[in-house]
């Protein structure tokens, strides 16, 4: 779990009632004018609408699983695979049948296709293509839950706005009734609700979740990148010493780890 992600929805959902409950004691006020399932509705529904059309019905779909993947947190640091890679590398040079038996001991799924494949006998060329291939494609995979998210953040406000426009073209038809002036602060402050509704959708959820994907998306090409070139230093069968300065060259100074 991401408590990053966790702790920042808290802190901006604590500040947004927390302002809503000062203001309204200063003013005497209810807070009850905040709460329009109308206004919810129009706001997510029409943003929801806007990204099935933006996108095809198979993504869209995927959208729960997008957001579970915002919340997934990851403790893995670059200077641990590191050192995975140096023994392989270690063993590895041993021969083909020893790096075989260590296979099933490489956790990390993408490395571990890495040195099967140099198992197999697979040229440089082919593992290098073959790994370069599945990073592009998992980015292209990333990117478009991202341009997910991005699109809900931009569309959200812009509903926002339409929800307002219902709101003020109602509050102004019963304008020139009987009380219309009395109806003036009330139906002003219902139509603005979904503006509300909007921004907060937009700057609190979907854009920093657009924002966190597209980190993920780099960290992960960072990594595999590395695994790529570990993969083919063990298939060059380079001194262990080596592979673990060259593979250091991909991450910051402060996880680099000593030989042991």
């Amino acid at each position: 779990m991401d408590i990053a992600t966790i702790v920042g929805i808290i802190i901006g959902l604590a500040s947004i009632f927390g302002g809503i409950f000062m203001a309204a004691a200063a003013a005497n006020a209810s807070m009850a004018g905040f709460i329009s399932p109308s206004s919810f509705a129009i706001v997510f529904g029409g943003m929801v609408a806007s990204v099935s059309v933006a996108f095809p019905l198979s993504d869209v779909m995927k959208l729960g699983a997008a957001m579970g993947a915002v919340f997934k947190g990851g403790k893995l640091k670059l200077g641990d695979v590191v050192d995975d890679a140096v023994e392989a590398a270690d063993v590895g040079r041993k021969g083909v049948a020893d790096l075989e038996k260590a296979v099933e001991g490489i956790r990390n799924p993408f490395f571990r296709d890495g040195v099967q494949m140099v198992v197999d006998g697979y040229s440089l060329d082919e593992l290098t293509e073959i790994l370069e291939t599945r990073i592009e494609y998992r980015e292209v995979r990333e990117k478009t839950q991202a341009g997910l998210f991005k699109s809900m953040g931009t569309m959200a406000p812009a509903w926002g706005m339409i929800g307002t426009l219902i709101g003020l073209v109602i509050m102004l038809s019963g304008f020139g009734g009987e009380g219309g002036a009395d109806s003036l602060g009330p139906g002003m402050s219902a139509a603005l609700i979904t503006t509300f509704y909007g921004a907060v959708f937009a700057n609190l959820f979907f854009l920093p979740m657009s924002e966190k994907l597209d980190t993920r998306t780099s960290f992960t090409s960072t990594l595999q990148a590395m695994l790529v070139e570990a993969s083919r230093l063990i298939h060059q069968k380079k001194h262990p010493l080596i592979v673990r300065e060259k593979l250091n060259s991909f991450i910051p100074p402060k996880e680099w780890k000593a030989p042991e």
